[in-house]
């Protein structure tokens, strides 16, 4: 097979409406069997700053915008923003944090890319529910964004005030409803305690 120029390789990622991929969605998208020709031309085009390594094996298209939450949802799967991240965004939480944080079924983890700290916190898959797609990626619901969010206080892993919260918009009903999903004591402490 030819091998694929930069040009080329700029314009199929523009075509494709590609902005995040992996090293198989890259071989798909460029349609390269051969992993030694996939990865001189990843290299090629990280060289140029076409492309930017994520993370191993994980890349992102340097002139596509991307929003961290998007970045967030692609470093890890299956996961949702949740937590100070999703809390700030629907305005319950009036500061938005420095770290983009996100539920996953997967084991806990932490990733820096660009100045930009993703968390990843492991819930059971029974858990993981409640979240709907905005935009581009994944987010809980406010009031599952608060449920997780309760659910690390109360078992020490997260702290914040439950003064800083407005809770004006959350459907306390359901706050209730999801609660009773978890069999966790202290958790409906708190669930109590704010409603």
């Amino acid at each position: 097979m030819e091998s694929i120029t930069i040009d080329k390789a700029t314009k199929i990622l523009y075509a494709k409406k590609v902005s995040l991929f992996s090293i198989n969605d890259a071989k798909k998208v460029f349609n390269i069997e051969k992993d030694n020709t996939l990865y001189k031309l990843l290299q090629r085009l990280e060289k140029k700053d076409i492309i930017k390594r994520i993370e191993n094996g994980k890349y992102l298209f340097s002139f596509i915008e991307v929003s961290d939450f998007e970045i967030a949802n692609f470093l890890t799967s299956p996961s949702y923003i949740s937590l100070e991240s999703a809390l700030s965004f629907y305005g319950i939480l009036s500061q938005f944090p420095y770290t983009i944080t996100s539920i996953t079924s997967k084991k806990s983890k932490r990733v820096i890319y660009e100045d930009k700290e993703y968390e990843f916190m492991h819930i059971r898959s029974k858990y993981l529910y409640g979240f709907l797609k905005k935009n581009n990626f994944l987010i809980a619901s406010p009031e599952k964004a608060l449920i997780d969010e309760l659910y690390f206080i109360a078992r020490k892993l997260r702290i914040i005030s439950l003064e800083e919260l407005d809770l004006t918009n959350i459907n306390k009903k359901y706050l209730k409803d999801i609660s009773k999903k978890y069999d966790y004591i202290p958790l409906k402490r708190l669930v109590d305690k704010i409603c």
